[in-house]
């Protein structure tokens, strides 16, 4: 799986110079701005709701009036750190839900751009389809309603993990891992689904290369710290990236 996961990070650099050699900043920088625009917006209100919850919760369960009649700094300090990676969870489960919205909502553009990637790889033409289309957009909602599903259960009982002292300041890690996981899944699909696999049978496919799932939307998770640029291009680059990492390892694109 590591193998795959350095493939998939190296697949960001290839994109790069594929969109550069290709000409494909036209699909790219609108979507970008949009997607950057809405993820700034998404982020404050995110917050301020994680910060909401963490507050009422320890307040109506007692816990913060109980940690200060104990008077112990130990203590404080565990309550503290519980906090933030209570934070830290609540912010990476409203953000996949962002994500979702977003997969959903661009899923032509992303589609198209998967397209257009492996059909100048393959040097071949796709003729345009409304029907294939929308049977593509429906597809991709079925499985992004799955994946949002299945995502929430695992991060909601690793939320509940995570009030537990030591054992929850490893459970971030173990939701961003999840969550890089499903979004690359995301990415992936669309090369599945040109090939003309069912829903079950992408699963089944991109549960055997987890490395590129998990590669990819880690790369897309670090772009988002490039403040600005990096949400712009994040998205579209993902896309092709997942695209170019299951020609691993062909060099001329």
């Amino acid at each position: 799986m590591l193998k795959e996961i350095i493939i998939a990070i190296q697949s960001y650099f290839r994109a790069h110079q594929f969109i550069r050699k290709h000409h494909l900043w036209k699909w790219i920088i609108i979507p970008g701005l949009i997607y950057a625009a809405l993820f700034v917006v998404s982020m404050y209100f995110f917050g301020k709701s994680a910060t909401y919850v963490i507050e009422v919760l320890s307040v109506k369960t007692g816990l913060k009036a109980w940690v200060g009649r104990m008077e112990s700094s130990l203590l404080g300090f565990f309550f503290a750190i519980g906090g933030i990676m209570l934070w830290l969870i609540l912010i990476l489960l409203y953000f996949s839900w962002f994500k979702y919205i977003w997969l959903i909502v661009g899923s032509p553009l992303f589609g198209y751009l998967s397209e257009k990637t492996e059909s100048i790889i393959e040097g071949k033409t796709y003729p345009f389809s409304f029907v294939q289309l929308m049977k593509g957009i429906v597809r991709g909602i079925k499985l992004a309603l799955r994946n949002v599903l299945w995502q929430s259960v695992y991060t909601i009982s690793l939320l509940l993990v995570s009030l537990i002292p030591l054992a929850g300041w490893v459970t971030p890690l173990v939701v961003l891992l999840i969550e890089c996981y499903y979004f690359g899944f995301s990415m992936l699909d669309y090369s599945c689904e040109r090939q003309h696999y069912s829903a079950s049978k992408s699963v089944e496919v991109i549960a055997k290369h987890k490395g590129l799932a998990i590669g990819n939307g880690l790369v897309f998770y670090m772009m988002h710290a490039v403040i600005v640029i990096g949400w712009v291009l994040a998205p579209a680059y993902a896309v092709i990236a997942a695209t170019l990492s299951l020609y691993h390892p062909r060099e001329e694109v």
